[in-house]
């Protein structure tokens, strides 16, 4: 149904016409598992990690990535303070297997399970920022030889598109956790930087999880008419979007009301409906709801497959510790510089300036000029935060933390600072400004990215 405008999305002119503390582990996929991979680690923070880890961690397929892709890896920056906490960098990948309930969801007659877009969520080391990077699914890169699940090693490739990699995982191992463990050897070889594990989602937990959530609120800048997305039909305007939709909605590609049809224009889309899940997940509707917060987390982890480091109930509350500042201004969005192909028009290549945002991944700079200065510097942790969640053993107690922690007073005690003026006058908090083209330009959950009206 049609909503009132909400405070992320710009009116539509009537001119306008047309509708740290562990190292931790498709065709047509990336909101379908990022929207559950960064969600659930918010919502972890929300409803106290160690409760629901307990609760829920029986529920996750796992694998130790750490121990199967060995040491010939890159080696990790230390942090100059020993009391600092270590930047998290981990994958995000989507699945789109036919086995089990997601056969009943999308019934196509396809085989196997791809990945055909994956991001790398970076969170800094102060836990000021979470930054999202999407690889589009087509750039050409060369796949390295990688160890699968049961101790086995694929055959690398040449010249193929990155989403080659988690197909040859499958194809090799004959499961989604050597697609992944595929697919995050090709990231480290890429980019230098080793990461600390992977998450993959499937279609059933996406849908589950927007449901359970009771739906996302999303601008539609133009009507849409996807039949090859199930027949995908909406009108423009905010609209509420339930599981089923949004699912048809992230995997929508050609169609009218979606740009050239290309999957780099859908990686805009897709950017977009994973910061509204972000931000539905972080409103107070949410955050107040522990119930509805343990059913959005059980729909989560139902599909869900990670390294075996972050399923564990130390690795859940740990990274719910991580992460329970996060604010809409403080996760960014943005896709690896590229550039197409000059031999082969269907694909892209990453520039120079890709080897830039590499560097800084592995500095924990900020990748982009997506979040203000302020706003990270608000979301800070103090020293004594870091000292709890710096190494294994602060994360031990800070699981002990996050089972009485308050996340929603720790947010509300910061809205409170920021919502005076320094006489003690509440002051409310200004419309956001600024307006970033997504899946073009870095953008935070905060910014305006689609018109609407």
């Amino acid at each position: 149904m049609s909503r009132s405008t909400p405070r992320h999305v710009a009116s539509r002119p009537e001119s306008v016409k047309g509708p740290s503390h562990a190292h931790t582990l498709r065709r047509h996929s990336l909101a379908r598992a990022l929207g559950m991979g960064l969600t659930a680690v918010l919502a972890f923070a929300a409803v106290g990690g160690a409760t629901a880890a307990v609760r829920l961690t029986g529920n996750i397929t796992s694998v130790d990535a750490d121990k199967l892709l060995g040491d010939d890896r890159p080696e990790k920056k230390m942090p100059e303070d020993p009391n600092a906490d270590m930047p998290l960098n981990i994958v995000l990948m989507g699945s789109d297997s036919r086995g089990g309930e997601n056969a009943d969801i999308v019934g196509d007659g396809t085989e196997g399970a791809r990945s055909d877009t994956t991001m790398i969520m970076h969170i800094s080391s102060d836990r000021s920022r979470v930054e999202l990077l999407s690889i589009p699914r087509d750039t050409t890169i060369d796949v390295p030889s990688c160890p699968t699940s049961s101790g086995g090693e694929t055959s690398p490739l040449y010249g193929v598109k990155f989403n080659a990699a988690f197909s040859q995982g499958v194809m090799s191992g004959g499961d989604v956790e050597s697609g992944a463990l595929c697919a995050q050897k090709t990231i480290e070889t890429i980019t230098d930087v080793q990461m600390d594990g992977f998450v993959v989602v499937d279609f059933a937990g996406f849908e589950k999880m927007v449901n359970a959530l009771g739906g996302v609120e999303l601008c539609i800048p133009e009507d849409v008419d996807a039949p090859k997305a199930d027949h995908l039909v909406l009108s423009a305007g905010v609209q509420e979007l339930d599981g089923d939709t949004a699912l048809k909605y992230a995997r929508a590609r050609t169609g009218h009301g979606l740009g050239d049809g290309s999957d780099l224009n859908r990686i805009g889309r897709q950017q977009e409906l994973l910061a509204a899940l972000a931000r539905e997940v972080l409103s107070a509707g949410t955050l107040a709801d522990p119930g509805k917060s343990l059913k959005f987390l059980n729909a989560v982890t139902d599909s869900m497959t990670m390294s075996s480091n972050f399923a564990s109930i130390k690795g859940l509350a740990g990274l719910a510790y991580s992460a329970r500042n996060v604010r809409p201004d403080t996760i960014a969005f943005m896709t690896a510089p590229y550039e197409y192909d000059p031999n082969n028009a269907a694909n892209v290549v990453l520039t120079d300036d890709a080897d830039e945002v590499w560097k800084n991944l592995y500095d924990d700079k900020p990748l982009s000029d997506a979040i203000k200065a302020d706003a990270s510097k608000n979301g800070k942790k103090s020293k004594d935060d870091a000292k709890d969640s710096g190494s294994d053993s602060g994360a031990t107690e800070a699981e002990g933390d996050v089972d009485g922690a308050t996340p929603v007073a720790d947010d509300d005690t910061a809205a409170e600072e920021k919502a005076t003026d320094g006489s003690g006058e509440k002051t409310q908090d200004p419309e956001p400004t600024r307006t970033r083209e997504a899946g073009q330009e870095a953008f935070t959950g905060a910014d305006v990215t689609s018109v609407c009206g």
